[in-house]
């Protein structure tokens, strides 16, 4: 069953900093959405990434003591690190740095200056700096940034504009023509009234303050706008070309049938994006739909606050299908959800553990008590079968629909609801009653028959929302998941069919205990957090002299490979410019190959070779220990392979 072809898209994080819950929520949302449309029949491209270009960034790296680069290596190995540990499955993970991207960006830049929709001027107003944004004094709230409310500074530099007031009218026109453009309704009305209606003013689109972005290849001095140049990952990494050469996944793929992006950055992907693809001639998404805010207690998470959550911290905490659970069903469809642990142990306590954890142990329990686990005769109908049976069958057409409007939450809403059913149902059948009857077997086999073919349907569409449970539900069954026809019918385990061991999928939860184990978790936490300077033995003073006998040595990295039988030393081919050097580092722990290769490291070059593992080593890569048990390669991206340290 091929219903066609899906592409779903996030907004790129923004590699300033380690992405927080609420920068979290979107991945595993966009992971839920995907996931179903696979499950639903469709051929589903899901991209996410990082954007990794901008004032903000140049000044992080340099407060850091490294390059932008280096730095945003960092951050967007901590993003993917993140997405992968929430079990997402996306297709393609674009970084703005990627040469590809930055060689097309320049190239629709260009062609939107020859076409007379970029001119140069000069730029004098507000600007916020982690926004990467330009404000109007109208537009300042009390002096400070309408979006994000933190300081502006004045700026004054002569740029690059988009005429943004060009295609006012046509925007507006398509919006009214395509109602589902911008969703939910109340996100649509925002930008036609705040924003199109009063008039657009030209967009500023490249700058010269700072260097850390796209050049703009016939005037170098400028770097490219971080909005343009990011919002154009959504058709570079498919494989957009500007002369027509499209690769084949921009073919199939593009239009996108939906960007997820939060609502704080609805102007960006409704206004500007929109209107740089009408520039281009090309096709708009088919809708962009602006997610709410995941707030911690009553409020906005955010570093001067001192409440920003982790994902990762969660599920160390919860698991991962247990927050995954409550980001997809506590957050509503048009309004800001809520985060407290208080809220997360109340929710597992009463869907995942009592509602579906109850419901699955004790069928499987008593299927294995009753019949050895085996199913026979189940024809012993009766009309009490008939309301969960059809409800079983309305159950998938419910939770697509919603899924069809994005509705992730009222989706998961339907499926609890069966499983509600289910467990009124073994209440009105008695099993355990039914059990201590002989002449009642056929009947205790029909009603667990019913149960086990709920839970098998039920399992199945929770499966895009919680993954590795649907896999945990499925191995109890002892059944293969099956696509989405196998939850429009009612029946299809076979006589005979012998069911699984039965597990807890989730334990109750005293919530003073989890309570009180948090607050641990989080005090053992904060020494690291914290970053306090580590106390390293001082080493016998040297003089000038001996530290002129290391030579110092910028290498870029050509090839690395983990040493066979060996968990800790990776082996590097190395460039110094002049020659090639093997290389050996027990640095596997911390590294993996692919994320070394292309790299400058420094290395001692004159270190006499030692062998180890019986590979000879030529030489040593300089590291530093950041915390405990924590080793990072001290990267020189900046010089010139070759170079020696002075």
């Amino acid at each position: 069953m091929n219903k066609g072809k899906y592409f779903i898209t996030t907004a790129i994080a923004y590699t300033s900093g380690k992405p927080h819950i609420g920068n979290t929520y979107e991945i595993v949302l966009a992971d839920a959405i995907a996931r179903f449309k696979r499950l639903n029949g469709y051929d589903v491209l899901f991209q996410t990434g990082t954007d990794e270009h901008g004032q903000k960034i140049q000044l992080k790296a340099e407060e850091a003591g490294i390059s932008p680069q280096a730095y945003v290596d960092n951050i967007a190995g901590e993003v993917k690190k993140i997405w992968d540990t929430m079990n997402t499955s996306y297709d393609i993970f674009a970084r703005t740095t990627n040469k590809d991207h930055e060689k097309t960006v320049q190239k629709i830049f260009k062609k939107l200056y020859e076409q007379g929709d970029i001119y140069k001027g000069k730029y004098e107003g507000w600007y916020c700096v982690p926004d990467e944004s330009f404000y109007t004094e109208a537009q300042l709230i009390d002096g400070k940034c309408p979006d994000c409310g933190r300081e502006v500074v004045w700026a004054s530099e002569e740029a690059y504009f988009f005429k943004l007031s060009k295609y006012q009218d046509r925007l507006m026109k398509y919006i009214e023509d395509h109602p589902d453009f911008i969703q939910p309704e109340a996100r649509k009305n925002e930008m036609i009234n705040n924003f199109l209606k009063p008039g657009l003013q030209d967009l500023c689109v490249s700058r010269t303050s700072f260097t850390w972005g796209i050049p703009v290849d016939f005037d170098p001095k400028h770097v490219i706008y971080v909005w343009m140049d990011a919002l154009n990952n959504y058709i570079t990494f498919p494989g957009f070309d500007i002369d027509g050469n499209h690769g084949e996944l921009y073919k199939k793929y593009w239009p996108a049938d939906v960007h997820l992006i939060g609502k704080d950055i609805l102007r960006f992907h409704t206004i500007y994006w929109p209107i740089f693809l009408m520039a281009l001639g090309l096709p708009l998404p088919k809708q962009v739909f602006g997610h709410p805010w995941l707030l911690v207690g009553d409020g906005k998470m955010s570093k001067s606050k001192g409440n920003v959550i982790y994902a990762d911290d969660l599920t160390a905490l919860y698991g991962v299908d247990a927050v995954r659970y409550y980001l997809l069903h506590d957050i509503p469809f048009a309004s800001d959800g809520v985060l407290t642990h208080e809220l997360l142990i109340e929710r597992i306590n009463s869907d995942l553990a009592n509602i579906l954890g109850n419901l699955v142990n004790r069928t499987i329990s008593m299927t294995k008590k009753y019949f050895g686990g085996t199913i026979g005769n189940f024809e012993k109908h009766e009309p009490i079968d008939d309301e969960l049976i059809s409800l079983c069958l309305e159950t998938p057409k419910k939770v697509e629909a919603k899924m069809d409007e994005l509705k992730v939450s009222d989706a998961i809403s339907e499926i609890i609801t069966l499983l509600r059913r289910a467990n009124k149902y073994v209440d009105e059948t008695t099993p355990w009653i039914l059990g201590k009857d002989e002449s009642q077997k056929d009947r205790l086999d029909t009603v667990l028959y019913n149960l086990l073919e709920t839970i098998r349907i039920s399992a199945t569409l929770l499966s895009p929302f919680m993954p590795e449970t649907a896999e945990k539900i499925f191995k109890q069954l002892n059944l293969e998941m099956g696509g989405w026809e196998s939850v429009e019918r009612f029946g299809l385990i076979p006589k005979g069919h012998t069911v699984g061991d039965p597990s807890i999928l989730f334990a109750r939860i005293d919530e003073a205990q989890k309570l009180q184990e948090v607050e641990e978790f989080y005090k053992a936490k904060a020494p690291a957090e914290e970053k306090k300077t580590p106390q390293v033995p001082e080493l016998p003073q040297i003089a000038i002299d001996d530290f002129a006998k290391v030579q110092l040595r910028v290498a870029k990295v050509l090839e690395c490979e983990n040493v066979p039988k060996s968990k800790k030393l990776l082996k590097f081919k190395l460039d110094l410019g002049d020659q090639t050097r093997q290389v050996l580092s027990g640095i596997a722990k911390w590294y993996k190959p692919e994320d070394l290769i292309g790299h400058n490291v420094i290395v001692v070059s004159n270190l006499k070779p030692a062998k180890l593992m019986g590979l000879e080593s030529c030489g040593m890569i300089l590291s530093a220990e950041c915390g405990e048990d924590d080793v990072r390669v001290i990267f020189a991206d900046h010089c010139e392979k070759g170079s020696v340290l002075a």
